[in-house]
């Protein structure tokens, strides 16, 4: 595990910050100040970004911080989950561009990180210019004391529905953990369809994850609404058969039928009955989501730290309602991905469901707010997150605690699963 102080100057890429940053705001959120401590409104075509930093931190992000030299600091959150280190390097690489420029450049800058090496896309290229592309909007936000909602066309609504997640990777003691969800006030929850399931699922696992989401169903009533996510690790052929024995028990979606690259195998599944079909946490542009949704998917999940940040997911979401379908982001990471959902949300007609990972089975060493200063964004009331008018994503990051937990960092890798005849297992 890289330290702190390891290849710093890799670390802080464009470390050549102006005198200007002495007197910036450590947390970036007080707006433009001058060398006096002013606020000022003069010399926006000036601005230029001075440096740009990465940071690990547990239970496994990466956070990227984007300083200008006129004070306002912008924050992303550009990570693949288990492969940190590799978006890191992306980062790094694709600083030396942005270090100079004028960060309001926002489209333009997308283009040139998307385009500009020739070969394009995947997660970690995708992730890296994701995190970047949320830094420069919470900056541009700040730069003008507007959430990025406001510079989306404005709020469409005053709060977001968000759903909580139950039962781990290998689903138990659902009826508690639910029951405990909905006392504290949530309409909805997403639970794992199963954990290690055969290439063809037998007929007691297809039975098993029916009787959870019975169980599911029966805490939450006909009135709050279960996810149920098969994380690509069924079959067309068990999906199939699994949709069918689900379709009486009415989840909200379900998520991942199949792995993304069957994706083209998709339309059968949506057309084989009426359970809603969601997917897209394992697809990073346009294009791809152009896929599913003509193969009829119901509702789309990109992840604004995977697919391109808020400029590649508000596009998404514009494609998604030419198709009559839903955005419901993905979003099983930090405070910083969440606050980037919540302003694309806010200003999307098409919404339905916001992911959240306050209490998810992965947050051990930090939970979702760790990072925070103020808490408040993300206290969750009657199971929505509510809009502010804060600047920017709407966050404050608690930076000295960012730099602390950087000096230890993680390295977080998902679990590798073997059938009983030792042959790989999906996870």
């Amino acid at each position: 595990m890289r330290q702190q102080n390891e290849g710093k100057e890799r670390q802080q890429t464009g470390s050549r910050a102006s005198a200007a940053g002495d007197a910036r705001d450590p947390g970036g959120v007080s707006g433009v100040l001058t060398r006096h401590g002013t606020h000022s409104t003069k010399g926006a075509s000036q601005m230029r970004i001075t440096r740009i930093e990465t940071f690990m931190v547990p239970p496994r992000w990466l956070f990227c911080r984007v300083e200008t030299d006129i004070g306002i600091v912008g924050w992303g959150e550009p990570v693949v989950e288990g492969r940190a280190e590799v978006v890191r390097a992306a980062v790094e690489v694709l600083a030396e561009y942005l270090v100079g420029k004028d960060p309001t450049r926002i489209e333009d800058h997308w283009q040139v990180l998307t385009k500009g090496g020739f070969y394009r896309g995947g997660p970690v290229l995708s992730s890296a210019v994701a995190g970047l592309d949320q830094a420069l909007w919470d900056i541009m936000g700040k730069r003008h004391g507007v959430p990025v909602h406001r510079l989306l066309g404005g709020p469409v609504r005053d709060r977001a529905r968000v759903y909580a997640w139950v039962g781990g990777d290998d689903p138990t003691e659902l009826a508690d953990q639910i029951s405990a969800q909905v006392e504290a006030g949530f309409t909805a929850v997403k639970m794992n369809a199963a954990g290690r399931v055969r290439p063809h699922a037998s007929v007691a696992e297809i039975r098993e994850v029916v009787a959870r989401v019975a169980t599911a169903r029966e805490v939450l009533g006909d009135d709050r609404d279960i996810a149920v996510d098969c994380h690509g690790r069924f079959t067309a052929a068990s999906s199939r058969r699994l949709l069918d024995e689900l379709a009486p028990l009415h989840p909200l979606f379900v998520e991942e039928p199949v792995p993304p690259e069957q994706n083209h195998i998709l339309r059968g599944l949506v057309e084989a009955g009426p359970v809603p079909i969601a997917t897209g946490e394992r697809i990073y542009d346009r294009a791809g989501f152009l896929q599913v949704l003509q193969a009829g998917v119901a509702v789309v999940q990109p992840d604004l730290s995977h697919a391109g940040g808020i400029s590649e997911v508000r596009r998404i979401a514009s494609l998604a309602e030419t198709f009559g379908a839903h955005l419901a982001p993905h979003c099983p990471l930090g405070p910083i991905s969440l606050a980037a959902s919540l302003q694309v949300v806010f200003a999307t007609p098409n919404f339905l469901i916001q992911e959240q990972s306050l209490g998810i089975h992965y947050n051990r060493e930090a939970d979702l707010l760790s990072y925070l200063v103020d808490r408040e964004p993300f206290r969750f009331v009657d199971g929505h997150a509510h809009r502010t008018e804060l600047p920017g994503l709407g966050v404050v990051v608690d930076e000295a605690a960012v730099r602390a937990a950087d000096l230890a960092g993680h390295g977080w890798r998902n679990p590798v699963w073997r059938h009983s005849d030792g042959g790989f297992a999906e996870w």
